[in-house]
């Protein structure tokens, strides 16, 4: 009959494609019902006697058995489709988590370019801004100091102009673009010398030992910090201000001060939380610091001193997580 060629296809079904109650109940179900098959047509349950029950029991069993392999069947095919639709999500996770450390990467990679590219520009534009003002007024009094002054901004636009085409080569992925070294603790004096020749008196000093060295991203930090303090005083501290660098090395790390004695304050809003500007707005300078000393699990602190001008100072520990 159709309907008995219906059950096997109906437990597979199920066992299949729905939901797991249904299967197990579709599976009790076709045993009772293999059962009261075998009693009710083959053998007759009215006139069954002890005789006919080793054939009726055999019968039922190979019920069961077509009933079983049906159900397994189906249960297998479950088992696949939910195995391949596991690895379907699985794929498709993977797929959005690489996508979101994509955009990450490339957040992280934005940010950091933003950070040199203001390093290499404010720095640059400030000192020939500086030396171009300076130069206007002094060249009325003795002309002689106009060369001298063009000779800085040349020298200046020249050094931000190889750092620019360096930063750009990389970006590009030129393989002959130049690869030096970024700068760290170690360019200080050239750093200073610059700063010196573009008119600011700067204070240099050195306490302590490095009890191990920075990592070369904490050493470009560290420089970065230094270089837009001084950057900053140029900017805001006003005329013949004095600026003073120190660097102090113990146990934990390095202590980094920049201080000038100029009108700093007005410029400036004090602030002493790690990571958050110190300019009205939001200045890009010492935000872009913070966040560098922020990666490094550094501190930094600024505000106006008392009596007159401004103070930025940062730690760079030895360790980073």
């Amino acid at each position: 009959m159709a309907a008995n060629i219906a059950v096997p296809l109906v437990v597979y079904a199920l066992a299949a494609f729905g939901p797991r109650w249904a299967s197990l109940g579709g599976l009790f179900l076709a045993l009772i019902g293999a059962i009261m098959l075998v009693t009710r047509y083959f053998i007759g349950f009215a006139r069954m006697s002890l005789a006919d029950l080793p054939a009726g029991t055999a019968t039922v069993l190979m019920v069961w058995v077509l009933i079983m392999f049906s159900w397994t069947a189906g249960d297998l095919t479950r088992t696949k489709r939910l195995r391949e639709q596991a690895l379907a999500d699985r794929a498709h996770r993977l797929e959005i988590e690489a996508q979101h450390e994509r955009d990450l990467a490339a957040s992280d990679e934005r940010a950091h370019i933003a950070r040199e590219m203001h390093d290499i520009v404010a720095h640059s534009l400030s000192v020939i801004i500086t030396q171009a003002d300076g130069a206007r007024y002094a060249a009325v009094a003795n002309p002689a100091i106009a060369p001298e002054t063009l000779a800085t901004i040349a020298a200046t636009g020249r050094t931000s102009l190889q750092e620019m085409r360096r930063l750009l080569g990389v970006l590009r992925g030129d393989d002959e673009a130049s690869t030096r070294p970024l700068p760290g603790l170690g360019d200080l004096d050239e750093l200073l010398l610059g700063i010196r020749a573009a008119g600011l008196q700067v204070e240099y000093s050195s306490l302590g030992e490095a009890r191990r060295p920075l990592p070369a991203g904490a050493e470009l930090t560290a420089y970065r910090t230094i270089q837009e303090g001084l950057t900053n005083v140029m900017k805001h501290a006003g005329p013949k201000a004095q600026a003073t660098v120190a660097l102090v090395w113990n146990n934990r790390g390095l202590t980094i001060t920049v201080q000038d004695d100029g009108r700093g304050v007005a410029a400036l809003t004090p602030s002493s939380s790690p990571g958050k500007s110190d300019a009205p707005g939001g200045g890009n300078g010492l935000r872009g610091m913070g966040e560098r000393i922020k990666l490094y699990d550094g501190t930094l602190s600024s505000g106006p001193v008392t009596g007159g001008g401004f103070s930025v100072t940062a730690f760079i520990p030895y360790t980073e997580n």
